[in-house]
């Protein structure tokens, strides 16, 4: 289960995000990124970070530390913008919370190289949960202490979405073109060799198992929390073995920037080693 902390003190928001995150700090004395019950996007985003961001760190992918964030509202009555207070006051209770990675510097695929076995295994994770949201366009990664971090896991499974169509969408292909990984040449057959077996049945139900029950409560179509969370296990285990296999990855989409993916060369990417002395990360 996630470590539970309470939020203490309500330091900023941070405006990149749709659903309008905050920095807060909380009473281990540790410092997260917040993501909050009361956003538009509602409970299942937060499902969807818990989920991928455990299976993330257990296939040994760098994801940020998850807890869980106890929210009393009171603490943002100072709070001057009224879009945050009323944020503050739909979220009270249990909420998201991310490790914040101070210092951080958001990925830049013309000043961070990155080498083709890694990019492997970030595309090959983001195919089997089905991840829309790590594009050229926002590549929802950091950079810090010269590695690559992997965050915002909120648009994933977008079969949650539609629990009766699950199998048939968790069968779908899935397509990389615009990745933001696209052209630094992934290494999709190794990362399935490497990953693949070691996303068992138990391995998806530990990830599942971190979702608080609140968040699973009153889920259409299901008798109880423990039937969706083996929903979620089963959309994921059969996902996981052939997903490779259904890859696409042709050429970037034609509104692409003139240094987007698909157009990057080692002349304009500098080495990985040349930059170990660089901190960084913005979540």
């Amino acid at each position: 289960m996630l470590e539970e902390v309470v939020a203490t003190r309500y330091v900023t928001p941070l405006r990149e995000g749709g659903s309008l995150p905050g920095i807060v700090e909380a009473d281990d004395l540790g410092t997260y990124v917040m993501k909050f019950t009361g956003a538009g996007q509602g409970r299942k985003t937060l499902v969807a970070e818990v989920i991928c961001g455990q299976l993330g760190r257990r296939l040994g992918l760098r994801v940020p530390e998850l807890v869980r964030i106890e929210l009393d509202p009171v603490i943002g009555l100072a709070e001057p913008d009224q879009e945050v207070q009323e944020l503050l006051r739909a979220s009270g209770g249990l909420n998201l919370g991310m490790d914040f990675l101070p210092g951080s510097l958001g990925f830049d695929p013309l000043a961070y190289q990155v080498d083709p076995r890694e990019a492997g295994r970030v595309v090959w994770f983001d195919a089997l949960i089905n991840n829309v949201d790590r594009s050229w366009r926002n590549p929802n990664m950091l950079v810090w202490h010269g590695d690559l971090w992997l965050i915002d896991h909120g648009a994933t499974m977008i079969w949650h979405h539609n629990w009766p169509g699950a199998k048939a969408s968790a069968a779908t292909p899935y397509n990389a073109s615009d990745h933001a990984l696209a052209p630094f040449g992934p290494d999709i057959a190794s990362a399935a060799a490497e990953l693949a077996p070691l996303v068992t049945r138990d391995l998806l139900a530990e990830a599942a198992a971190d979702v608080p029950e609140a968040w699973l409560a009153d889920e259409p179509g299901f008798d109880s929390t423990d039937a969706l969370r083996e929903a979620y296990v089963d959309a994921l285990l059969a996902r996981a073995g052939t997903i490779h296999e259904r890859i696409i990855m042709d050429a970037p989409t034609a509104d692409g920037p003139s240094r987007a993916p698909g157009w990057i060369s080692e002349r304009l990417a500098p080495r990985h080693d040349d930059r170990t002395s660089e901190e960084g990360a913005r979540p």
